[in-house]
């Protein structure tokens, strides 16, 4: 479904139009020219013949009107018939040029109506007609947007269930393969048992967590679970998170600290959700930055909006990764993730709280460092992700 190519044009009639419009012109001066000179008549024998009505007399000799006087009444007559004459032929032109207008609308409304959504009503009116048409075509607008909208909803619902399968039906089938060996082999070895229920249940455990993990993407989209607000202190906030990852930080020899101009920085946060995000980011600095590096947790406050800034030294990551790192069950590396686990939802979920938030999220790689973005507007901004979509 394509945007609108119809550019705005004059209406221009056609050539069976411009007739009609002459031909209903000189009929309308004609009607006229005719009443004007039945009145004419009508007059002069009132004014001029005895006998009307069986009286004889004559209104001119009773009104005592000369000939002058007459000739001037007639010319003020006949002046006032030629401006009624023209302001009546263009009343009626005028109506039945609006009459032309309404049926190029119409014909224009037929082929939208009948599916052609890529054309929009391109003539240039004035006055009531034109805003007519100007509402229809943000109508229309309006229509098409939603229609895309919902197709691009249907088409991720099918890409998710696509997905999901894909991921579900992996692990499940090495669960059926080790339990089969299991339950078919009835002398099999203790400690092949064992290793086979061990790989079963880690698969059973890696299907949880997928499902665990869908279930809180839903829950994360602007639309699901209402936000708890609090009023929360930025820095302490990462100083708690940072805390809690010290020690997998220090197994690969990391250290993370937190930087902020202002330690009094507070944000109106649901601060469970927000914890999942900042979770998620330390956690894939940690997994995916270098040994022996400093993991960098900033808070900066510019024009009534708070960003979070989480970056660590690692290998750089190109522009086309980094474009579909927010896409749900994308993985950057198809072999370090498996090594080191994780759904591919992730940083999706934590982009969901963030946009429920009102804020943005976003990454850079330069230079070897890695920068993930948490973007936040203060109180009474509104949201950065509507403000960022109208640019």
């Amino acid at each position: 479904m394509g945007k609108a190519k119809n550019e705005p044009t004059i209406l221009t009639l056609t050539r069976k139009e411009i007739s009609e419009l002459v031909l209903e012109g000189i009929v309308t001066l004609c009607v006229v020219f005719l009443l004007y000179l039945g009145i004419l008549v009508m007059i002069s024998q009132l004014v001029n013949e005895p006998g009307i009505i069986s009286i004889q007399f004559s209104a001119r000799d009773v009104l005592q009107i000369g000939t002058d006087q007459m000739l001037l009444y007639k010319n003020i007559f006949t002046i006032t018939s030629i401006i009624f004459a023209i302001a009546f032929t263009y009343w009626r032109l005028m109506r039945r040029y609006q009459q032309m207008q309404l049926n190029h609308i119409l014909d224009e409304l037929h082929l939208i109506a009948e599916g052609r959504y890529d054309r929009r009503i391109p003539f240039q009116l004035s006055g009531d007609m034109g805003q007519v048409v100007n509402s229809i075509n943000r109508l229309v607008d309006s229509t098409v947007n939603a229609l895309e909208e919902e197709r691009a909803i249907e088409k991720s619902k099918d890409e998710l269930i696509t997905n999901v399968s894909h991921d579900i039906r992996t692990p499940l089938t090495s669960i059926l393969g080790y339990l089969g060996l299991i339950v078919n082999q009835p002398k099999i070895d203790t400690e092949d048992a064992k290793r086979y229920a061990e790989i079963a249940y880690s698969k059973a455990e890696q299907m949880k967590l997928l499902v665990d993990d869908l279930f809180e993407y839903t829950t994360s989209r602007p639309n699901g679970a209402p936000l708890r607000l609090n009023d929360i202190p930025i820095v302490n906030f990462l100083e708690q998170i940072a805390a809690d990852f010290e020690l997998e930080a220090q197994k690969r020899h990391m250290a993370i600290e937190v930087s902020s101009e202002n330690r009094d920085v507070v944000l109106e946060l649901d601060a469970e959700k927000m914890v999942r995000v900042i979770n998620n980011l330390l956690s894939n600095a940690i997994k995916y930055g270098h040994e022996n590096s400093t993991i960098l947790m900033e808070v900066l406050k510019k024009e009534g909006v708070i960003t979070i800034a989480v970056r660590n030294e690692g290998d750089p990551i190109s522009k086309e990764v980094l474009d579909q790192l927010f896409t749900r069950f994308y993985r950057a590396e198809g072999s370090r993730s498996k090594e080191t686990g994780g759904t591919g939802l992730g940083l999706a979920i934590a982009e969901n709280i963030v946009h429920s938030h009102g804020g943005i999220m976003f990454a850079e790689s330069e230079n070897g460092q890695t920068s993930f973005y948490v973007c936040l507007p203060t109180e009474n901004q509104g949201s950065l992700k509507e403000m960022t979509n109208h640019k």
